[in-house]
């Protein structure tokens, strides 16, 4: 991976019971009660996905990394944007945000 796509392109939309969120770069969803849980649940099953690309399926870890979200999806993060930009984005129902993938480990601290 570049180091410019260490950065995760994401967005959320609120459904009449739930919250909806997105990663176009890895083609993942997750769902929650808030915002805060949709985008928790999909912070936690990018870094899972990452893991798991990059230690167990090393073999397809180039496939894996680089696919990307359906066009509507792509579309719908970029009319988000878009809408963010002219001051239009009703932050209630559709957000934008991004996501810095992990790609250090943390190695445990010595006492």
């Amino acid at each position: 991976m570049k180091p410019a796509n260490l950065i995760l392109r994401c967005y959320a939309r609120k459904r009449p019971t739930h919250w909806e969120a997105f990663c176009i770069d890895l083609c993942l969803a997750a769902q929650g009660d808030t915002f805060a849980e949709a985008r928790n649940k999909l912070d936690d099953q990018m870094v899972a996905y990452v893991n798991e690309a990059l230690t167990i399926d090393k073999d397809h870890a180039e496939y894996l990394l680089s696919r990307k979200a359906p066009l509507k999806q792509i579309a719908t993060y970029y009319l988000y944007l878009a809408l963010g930009n002219v001051g239009a984005m009703h932050n209630d129902i559709r957000r934008i945000f991004t996501e810095t993938l992990p790609v250090l480990s943390q190695k445990p601290k010595h006492a």
